[in-house]
């Protein structure tokens, strides 16, 4: 048999991998079955096993792949603003954004992934939890420049906005009310800023 080009193993890759967060996306995590994601990328259930050993990598992979996109968008977006209310701002609007433009997935991690009970020490809860490092990052920097007071826990901040902006995505992802994205980031980040920045 003729050797499979690199480029035609990836363009494989690519198809299974488009195919699964597609599946996951319409059917979620658990119902969706390898057969599933065959069907989608027009291929063999074998086939998929020769890119993938199992369900749970593929939707580690699929999550790995959104996730650094976003973080792309994110550092981008956040530090070409040199103030900490700009970036908070920025940061908090990217995030809603995200629940707009990938509503599905949103729904996925939040309602099957982040709830499994392998979630905790995963490599998919690592790489929330370097997403939601970046807000950690800015409030250290801030706190440095004077900006947010010093007895701020950035921590807690990170889980105060995140659970904040979950809980008014909430309802966009469950189909049952629009995101006012650009007005809500600047409302949140207005309440916040008012509550933690310094004195100038």
């Amino acid at each position: 048999m003729p050797a499979i080009s690199q480029q035609r193993m990836q363009d494989r890759y690519d198809a299974i991998l488009q195919a699964a967060k597609s599946a996951f996306s319409e059917k979620g995590y658990e119902a969706t079955s390898i057969a599933d994601i065959a069907r989608i990328a027009l291929i063999s259930d074998g086939l998929v096993y020769r890119y993938f050993r199992n369900k749970r990598e593929l939707l580690y992979e699929v999550l790995k792949k959104f996730y650094e996109r976003i973080l792309l968008d994110l550092e981008t977006q956040v530090f070409k603003h040199d103030l900490f209310p700009a970036r908070l701002e920025a940061l908090i609007r990217r995030h809603l954004q995200v629940f707009v433009s990938d509503t599905d997935l949103c729904r996925l991690f939040i309602s099957e992934v982040r709830t499994a009970s392998d979630y905790e020490g995963s490599p998919i809860q690592e790489l929330n939890r370097l997403y939601t490092s970046v807000l950690i990052r800015i409030v250290k920097d801030a706190v440095r420049t004077g900006e947010v007071t010093s007895d701020v826990n950035p921590k807690l901040l990170r889980d105060v906005i995140f659970g904040a902006i979950e809980h008014l995505a909430w309802r966009h992802v469950n189909g049952k009310g629009q995101l006012r994205v650009t007005q809500t980031a600047r409302d949140l980040t207005i309440m916040l800023t008012s509550g933690i920045c310094g004195a100038r």
